[in-house]
């Protein structure tokens, strides 16, 4: 199965406690969907994917694991996509690039580009499904946070908890972790760091990551 470290930076950071029901958005091959059920004993995971292939990557995937009975795929689009109840824990690592250059890889594209669905139709999505006092868990590229924090705001979805996020030691932050809900209010701040100037990972990503790791 494919790991990449914006997915396991993100379902290590969020806060499961208390969920009932996950629902994880453009879910890939489904890690961070496994690392829900891993880290919360007892919630029902959802998982949904409009690209075929991860679809059916994720449906091993979440049968192959101890956590098969609490995992569900679902092939369909976010916009499509209903539910009989509202999701207490919302968590997605969206498509990246906004108006950024596009490859010619189609399914490149819809993977990493906001070409299936774009910041405003997440953002209409997490609204249509989360609960009133539910939280929305997001990576992002650091560059796109002005971007997505004023579209969320006029769907009166507010950030309350942001870590940004360093991969070398003295370098900008190139991604943001973001917690957001209802309520607006003044959020906290924080970073990590991946690695040092060695390019040996840091004892604080170890630290949040090695849950999910055979070994750094």
């Amino acid at each position: 199965m494919k790991v990449n470290t914006d997915g396991v930076l993100l379902g290590a950071w969020a806060d499961v406690s208390g969920a009932e029901n996950i629902l994880d958005i453009g879910t890939g091959t489904g890690v961070i969907a496994l690392m829900m059920a891993q880290r919360n004993p007892t919630a029902i995971v959802d998982a949904i994917d409009i690209d075929t292939d991860a679809f059916a990557q994720a449906g091993e995937n979440f049968l192959d694991s101890k956590w098969s009975e609490r995992l569900c795929a679902h092939h369909v689009s976010l916009q499509s996509y209903c539910h009989e109840r509202k999701y207490d824990l919302i968590i997605s690592n969206p498509p990246y690039f906004v108006d950024d250059y596009k490859t010619d890889d189609h399914q490149r594209n819809i993977a990493k580009h906001s070409i299936s669905l774009s910041y405003k139709e997440l953002i209409s999505g997490i609204n249509r499904l989360l609960s009133e006092p539910g939280s929305a868990f997001l990576v992002l590229p650091a560059f796109n946070l002005p971007l997505f924090e004023s579209l969320a705001e006029e769907g009166n979805l507010f950030i309350t908890k942001l870590t940004e996020v360093v991969a070398v030691n003295g370098k900008p932050p190139y991604l943001v972790l973001i917690k957001s809900g209802r309520q607006k209010k003044k959020y906290s701040k924080d970073s990590i760091v991946i690695q040092n100037e060695e390019g040996i990972f840091t004892d604080e990503y170890k630290s949040l990551t090695k849950d999910f790791y055979l070994k750094f």
